[in-house]
């Protein structure tokens, strides 16, 4: 992630104006405390109360705490409105449709194998979808089929998408990260007769695993000669481009012919806490979240966004979806080391990223800053100034007083260019954000727009907007589901963006709908007095020590992550007398800050051993029990020598700690935790 940020810029603008910065820093320019606003704004909100077993919103009269048509509450109704009549949409296939009506010139960007852009327009869209679509139909693809995909982000995942739906079919995107037997298993569980891989390499990968599944034909998608039994994209899309605006009326009314109950897609869950299983997602599903979701954001055919975050996951293709209905440029990044250059090229308007890159980033400002007294004291009084305006800037408003305009131009500005300079709209997704990680970048003058959803959901729930927000919250319902809360505080959701079930999964469908029909998230939630929801932690995650206390790890987790030194941690103590702490140590910033120390270790595993290493992070998780109660406080922490990631098994594609691989790869240290409990002090 170093290479997001530079800050030779900001190191030459500090030499020509040394004189006034040593002046800037000697100041006090924010007040120590924070508006009233603001303070409202970072708050927890207070709870509802629980009467008869039944969870009652204050100012509310009703057990259902948030409804489509209002029932039972007196809280303000700000929720997010849908889209103009015009704009609805009722299935996929009609967005693809205004993609092919849309004359757009420069639709989609990609790179070519020398780096450089090159533009795909509204027509070749609809010819090469076109083409691909009949070709599915050649091979016996009908509504209904499944048909693999397994690629990288890049064009041709788009053009597979659409041709598969425009035939009434049914895509299955898988992760290219997953082993050959993990895809077989999913392309063999959906029935796929056909998939599409990207390379060489993800071919090979599934041909080596082909006698598993029902598969008949794979495409690949890499323009090279392709090896024997793979089928061409080249090969199929060929003289595509050349029909211009032609349009085929056959093929048209098939598009047409797909109804909202067909289904579109089945996503495939990463398995955070067991089997992965297909989710079912239908037209009608997708199009009832496009038609709500964006209408605060104002896109506009002016706006740009880079596609890097796995389309395999359903807040990318979402995203995606969402900037062809407005007619964004889409620009497609298949490799995720190419980023900051596709961001200094592409200069973006709208990026949406998971937390985790969030938090890289701000880690990696406070790193290099770090290397230079000046620069850290400098970013610590920018800080200051800006904690000062978050309200200010949370509501989309650039603040007036001159030493925020003063940070904005020696610091602030340097982090907006790790963005490309250009972005308007930043949001977070895929995973829960830190409230510290949203103050952070507030304070540096970013509002981030935090949403909350699920696959099963289409995957909005609710969403902070430009026009309606509070930070720390997941944002305000939208207006077309309803929610509620169970006893034991798990959010219920229904409405017509959330899934019928799960792929050939009736045991698990019976558990995850209530008598009602309400779908159970899995999350545990509340809703302030004015409707904003929040989200506590998964509820199969929540730790509940041996006296009774339950603990949500995730909030405690993202206060670790805060910290320069840290890049991942997970919480330990179910069932134990008191809760632990786990650590992954962000080594680029441990190790530079070793050597300023003189620590020298031949490995990490002799690094993390070292006395004053232990002290550091001693101090952070110090740091952190100062904010939590007594039941929750970390009494005990092991730094380990690992640093965690998708490729090694930890993390989801998102980002999200497979607790589970935790538990297990870590049980003997977990153990060495507890070995003398007995005789501990507890909570």
């Amino acid at each position: 992630m170093s290479e997001f940020l530079s800050f030779e810029s900001l190191s030459r603008f500090l030499s020509e104006l040394s004189a006034t910065v040593n002046h800037i820093i000697k100041i006090n320019p924010a007040p120590e405390a924070l508006s009233k606003r603001s303070r409202q704004t970072g708050r927890v909100p207070e709870r509802g109360r629980k009467v008869a077993g039944e969870f009652i919103l204050r100012g509310c009269g009703s057990p259902l705490i948030h409804s489509r048509n209002n029932r039972g509450c007196n809280f303000p109704r700000y929720h997010l409105t849908p889209m103009t009549e015009n704009t609805q949409l009722s299935t996929i296939n009609e967005l693809f449709q205004r993609v092919a009506a849309a004359a757009n010139p420069r639709a989609i960007l990609w790179q070519d194998e020398f780096g450089q852009w090159q533009p795909i327009s509204s027509g070749q869209i609809y010819q090469r979808v076109r083409a691909l679509g009949q070709a599915f139909l050649s091979w016996g693809a009908k509504k209904g089929d499944r048909i693999g995909l397994i690629a990288e982000n890049r064009w041709e995942w788009a053009v597979t998408d659409f041709a598969a739906l425009a035939i009434g079919a049914v895509d299955v995107p898988i992760y290219p990260t997953l082993t050959g037997e993990q895809i077989a298993a999913l392309v063999a569980d959906a029935g796929c007769r056909i998939a599409v891989v990207s390379t060489r390499q993800q071919f090979e990968k599934l041909n080596a695993v082909r006698g598993r599944t029902a598969l008949e034909r794979i495409l690949i998608m890499d323009s090279a000669a392709p090896p024997e039994g793979a089928v061409a994209f080249s090969q199929v899309l060929a003289g595509a481009d050349d029909r211009g605006a032609e349009r085929d009326p056959v093929f048209d009314a098939l598009v047409r012919s797909v109804e909202p109950k067909d289904l579109a897609t089945l996503i495939y869950t990463s398995g955070t806490t067991g089997e992965p299983k297909g989710v079912a997602l239908t037209h009608g599903n997708i199009a009832a979240n496009q038609n709500i979701a964006p209408v605060d954001f104002h896109f506009t055919p002016a706006d740009a966004l880079i596609s890097f975050l796995p389309l395999s996951h359903v807040t990318a293709r979402a995203l995606d979806y969402i900037m062809y209905t407005f007619g964004v440029q889409v620009a497609y990044c298949s490799q995720f080391d190419k980023l900051p250059q596709a961001m200094r090229e592409i200069r973006p308007t709208v990026f949406v990223g998971v937390p985790r890159v969030f938090e890289k980033i701000r880690q990696e400002v406070e790193r290099r800053t770090a290397l230079s007294p000046v620069k850290k004291r400098l970013l610590a009084w920018a800080v200051k100034v800006g904690a000062g305006h978050l309200d200010t800037v949370y509501d989309g408003r650039r603040p007036s007083s001159p030493l925020w305009k003063l940070a904005d131009k020696l610091v602030y500005s340097k982090v907006r260019e790790a963005f490309g300079g250009r972005v308007r709209i930043f949001v977070p997704g895929g995973a829960p954000l830190g409230l510290d990680t949203a103050k952070w970048f507030a304070s540096v003058g970013i509002a981030l727009w935090e949403g909350y959803g699920l696959t099963e959901t289409s995957p909005v729930i609710a969403l902070n907007t430009p026009r309606i927000h509070r930070m720390g919250a997941a944002g305000m319902p939208l207006s077309n589901l309803d929610l509620k809360l169970a006893e034991d505080g798990e959010l219920l959701v229904r409405g017509p963006s959330v899934f019928s079930g799960y792929w050939r999964k009736p045991e698990a469908n019976a558990e995850a709908f209530d008598a009602e029909g309400f779908f159970r998230t899995g999350d545990i939630g509340y809703l302030d007095k004015d409707g904003f929801l929040f989200i506590t932690d998964r509820k199969k995650e929540l730790l509940k020590t041996s006296g009774g206390k339950m603990v949500a790890p995730q909030p405690i987790e993202n206060k670790l992550k805060t910290n320069l030194f840290v890049a991942q941690a997970a919480l330990a103590g179910d069932r134990h007398k008191f809760i632990s702490v786990i650590l992954s140590p962000n080594f680029p910033a441990l190790e530079e800050w070793a050597r300023r120390h003189g620590i020298e270790a031949k490995d990490r595993a002799e690094l993390v051993a070292d006395s004053r290493v232990i002290a550091l992070y001693a101090e952070i998780v110090r740091e952190v029990n100062g904010s939590l109660a007594n039941f929750e406080s970390l009494k005990r922490f092991r730094v380990v020598p690992d640093e965690w990631s998708q490729e090694t098994g930890e993390l989801t594609p998102s980002m999200k700690l497979k607790r589970r691989v935790i538990t297990s790869r870590y049980a003997a240290l977990i153990d060495a935790l507890y070995a003398d409990e007995a005789t501990a002090r507890g909570e």
